[in-house]
Parts: C-alpha cells; structure tokens; sequence
C-alpha cells in the first residue's frame, strides 16, 4: 500500500451520516497540513460510479459548488457527483499554491508541490476510496483558475473539465492553452468566464478566448460567458451555474432547441445521434444511464419528421429494453414494418402491442385503429 495512504488523518469534525466532512490532509509532498472538505451525495451507494469535481479556493466557491451540484443532480440535469474543496484562505496561501515563475510561466518549487499535492495524494486518495467515475472537473478563480490549465500539460490531461473563472494568465498561457486544447488527443471541456468590468488579465484572457474558439475539433467543448453585471468577485457565482449547465447538457432531456438545431440538421440516421449521446454519457461517467422516454419521444418525433423510418427498427428495440412492459416497442416496430412495406408483420406486431400497456401518447385505441386499417386494406 502506497505510503499516501497513511497520510489522510486528523479529522477535524466528521458526522458518517453527513454529506459534508471537513478534515485535516497531512501532505508529504507539501509536508504540511491541509485544510479540505468534501461532499458526499446523500444517497452514495458502492454500486454507482461519481464524477469528481475538485475546487480550489474552497473557502468561498466550495459552498457554492455543491449547492449547484445538488440542485442540478436532484433534478435530473447531471449525474451526482463528490466535490472535493482545497482551503487556501488562511495567510493568503493561494498565492504560494499557485504561484508561477514570471519568466516561464511555470509553477514556482511551492507551485509543483501543490501541484504533486492534488495529483498525487489527494484525487488517488479519493479515486481509491470512493467510486470516482473517470469524470473529473476543476474548478477555480483568478490564479488558482490559471493553476488549472497546468494540468493540461501532460500527454492526457488529468481533468476532463476546466472551470475557468476570471483567470490571472501566467506568461504566455494565452498562447500555451489553445495550443494544448488543440494539440490533446481527448474529449475536453473547457469553461472560461470573465465579468465585463475590467482586469490586469482582460486582453489577455479575450486573446486566448480567441485562438481557442478558431480550433475546430469535435473532442473539445468549449465555452466562453462574459458577465455585463458581475465583478472580480460575484462573477464566481455567476459563472459556475452556466458552467454546470454547458458541460452537463449531454445528460439533460433533449430540449426543443437541441432537437431543432442538433437533430434535425444532422445528416446522420437520427437513432445514431441517440445511440452517440449515450454513449457519450457511458465513456465519460463511467455507467450506463437508462434512456429517458423524452429523449425516445424526440427521437421518434425526428424519424418522422425526416422520414428516416430505418432508425425505427434500433428505436423499437431499445424500447423493448428499457421500456419492456409497454406499448412503446411494439408499436415503434410496427410502424417500421408498416413503412417498410411488409404488413403481415406489421399486423402481427400492432396485435402485440395492443396486448402491451400504454404509455406517454400512444394508447390501444392507436394501435386498433392500426390492426383495423391493415385488415380493411389486406383482409387480416
């Protein structure tokens, strides 16, 4: 057992039952103790996997982070998730964290520890001990913001989502970033948030915000909010509600908009969209989220609307799947064999799903008058 393990003591007040703890980390590679909480959902059970969300400055944007997080997940809008917040209020040590070399950019001596600190002692601590899906995000403001994208400088980045918020550059990093964003061979999602009101860094940041719109690569999801309204301070609160919106919108129902502009655009079989979709959501948070029945509502709505009646044959039987006491994959299929040309099968299957339960808007009145208008038009 690696000797990080022995390392996690000094429990400053610790509740099983709650979902907040708050605990003292005796680091070996900063060989000093460390202020860090954590969120647990309520329901944390060893047979789920959770994204993990890691925030520096946890003194202000921990609070912050978990109430968007169980706001959104109690809604259905992301999958739960653990939140890990660093503290580094106390003698303004987020500076010394995260401090950089003027000259290079890179991390001061102090700045690499941290750096070893978090990838090394205190996300291996949680991955091992807890269910971490392969999703992870981080989160920051200011300098800890531009201590994030050192991550991305490694063959892999560590973090699969940066939020970025108002970010204090270190040298050249409006150049080093859209580089490595373009250079990464992995699905990234990157959140830079800047308030309108002007900073040291605002050029910089617009510069940056820039070259990294130009990149056009489907791996990467990039995203950039400005805030009329906001300062230096509130645009933490701001930003991290949109933030949680962008990047979790793949595990959201389809909304009317992305039917319009997503799916019905797209010259793609309209179940790959669905099929991609959750296959998305499968690599990223490392388990399979059962299908919601908008999302079959859309998607046969969009097989309709483009005639793509072969999508209905994979559509019915995922319905069978996930929706296996009702009407809903039968009727689908017979439909398909319907348009298909081939209505013995497509009478058949109607007579299966009358037998079937109803479901969302189709009823057994709807499949009736189907087996009635096959056996007025071929006599079954």
């Amino acid at each position: 057992m690696k000797n990080w393990l022995f390392l996690f003591v000094g429990l400053i007040c610790i509740n099983l039952g709650a979902q907040v703890k708050h605990e003292i980390f005796e680091s070996f590679k900063l060989q000093e103790r460390r202020d860090v909480s954590y969120y647990f959902p309520e329901d944390y059970s060893e047979e789920q996997k959770y994204p993990l969300i890691v925030v520096l400055d946890a003194q202000y944007l921990f609070d912050l982070v978990v109430a968007n997080a169980k706001f959104q997940s109690g809604l259905g809008r992301m999958p739960e998730a653990i939140v890990v917040g660093v503290h580094q209020g106390e003698n303004d040590i987020r500076w010394e964290d995260c401090d950089y070399e003027e000259a290079s950019g890179l991390p001061t001596e102090k700045g690499k520890m941290f750096y070893e600190f978090l990838g090394t002692e205190l996300i291996p601590y949680l991955a091992t001990s807890y269910n971490v899906a392969p999703f992870k995000m981080f989160i920051g403001h200011d300098i800890t913001a531009n201590f994030g994208n050192f991550f991305l400088f490694k063959d892999n980045s560590f973090f699969n989502s940066y939020v970025s918020i108002s970010p204090v550059l270190a040298t050249e990093m409006e150049t080093r970033v859209p580089a490595r964003l373009s250079a990464l061979d992995q699905v990234i999602f990157y959140n830079l948030i800047l308030e309108k009101e002007p900073t040291d860094d605002r050029q910089r940041i617009l510069q940056m915000n820039h070259s990294i719109k130009s990149i056009n690569k489907e791996s990467l999801h990039y995203f950039f909010d400005e805030y009329e309204d906001a300062d230096h301070t509130s645009i933490a609160a701001y930003g991290i509600a949109k933030a949680f919106d962008n990047v979790f919108r793949m595990f959201q129902p389809i909304s009317p908009k992305e039917y319009k502009t997503e799916i019905l655009t797209s010259d793609e079989p309209v179940f790959t969209y669905l099929e991609n979709r959750y296959g998305m959501i499968e690599q990223l948070f490392g388990f399979e989220k059962p299908v919601e029945l908008n999302d079959i509502m859309a998607i046969y709505a969009a097989c309709l609307k483009k005639d793509d009646f072969e999508s209905l044959k994979p559509l019915a039987e995922l319905c069978k799947k996930e929706f296996p006491e009702t009407m809903l994959g039968f009727y689908f299929e017979g439909e398909y064999y319907e348009e298909l040309g081939e209505p013995k099968k497509a009478f058949k299957t109607f007579e299966k799903a009358f037998q079937m339960e109803e479901i969302d808007f189709l009823t057994k009145d709807m499949a009736l008058e189907k087996i009635d208008a096959l056996k007025a038009d071929f006599g079954y």
